[in-house]
């Protein structure tokens, strides 16, 4: 997988992409991560890429020229399956979009700033709009790390164990059960004993029915 991230700033990205799991990733070629710094692409000659809204009001606004520059260079060089803009008010992220991405082969990723992209770039190239919660940050930067983050683990072999993202909050609609190790006791508190019994189809269900409950109790909304 290639994913191409256009923002105006690479270096709050780079700590992300540093360390653990996406930084083996990267070592291990499972995934390509390229950062493009979108004032290179501004024919302005003070490297400019926002102007004034039409219309009036507060805010400025990321311009067509640069955006349509960098994203058609990346176009006539592969072939992308999808072309994300970060923006709050697009289609809630969750793990079933992140399931969905991590069977792409190619990725271009818009990180917006300021009031956001002037809209024709949004009916010309954007595929799909993500936004990771209700709220406003001050750029896509940290949204997209975000996204990143929850696909790259799900390709084959980024993790030490192939199944354990499957079995991770979400994946069937609940959130994960507890988990326990060593010691057996602390502080008075044991391990429940279904754990320790080497019953595998006893150890399954009583993972089932903690996830219901823990789902029931903290997450009600995803038993809708």
């Amino acid at each position: 997988m290639r994913i191409d991230i256009i923002t105006l700033h690479p270096e709050l990205l780079e700590s992300p992409f540093s360390a653990s799991i996406l930084r083996r990733a990267i070592d291990k070629k499972l995934v390509e991560i390229v950062f493009h710094q979108l004032r290179n692409y501004s024919e302005d000659k003070h490297r400019r890429v926002d102007d004034t809204q039409f219309g009036g009001g507060a805010g400025m606004v990321m311009s067509v020229q640069p955006i349509s520059k960098i994203i058609d260079l990346l176009k006539s060089e592969r072939d992308y399956d999808d072309i994300i803009y970060m923006s709050p008010d697009g289609l809630q992220f969750n793990q079933g979009i992140a399931n969905h991405l991590s069977t792409h082969g190619n990725i271009i990723i818009l990180c917006g700033h300021y009031k956001g992209i002037d809209h024709r770039i949004r009916e010309v190239y954007i595929t799909k709009e993500i936004s990771v919660g209700d709220f406003v940050l001050s750029g896509g930067e940290l949204p997209a790390a975000i996204l990143c983050d929850a696909v790259i683990r799900l390709l084959p072999g980024v993790l030490g164990d192939e199944t354990s993202a499957l079995t991770d909050s979400f994946q069937d609609g609940l959130l994960a059960p507890p988990v326990y190790t060593r010691p057996f006791e602390w502080r008075g508190i044991s391990v429940p004993d279904v754990l320790v019994s080497g019953h595998a189809q006893k150890i399954e269900d009583w993972r089932h029915e903690q996830a219901l409950k823990r789902t029931k109790d903290l997450r009600p909304d995803l038993l809708e």
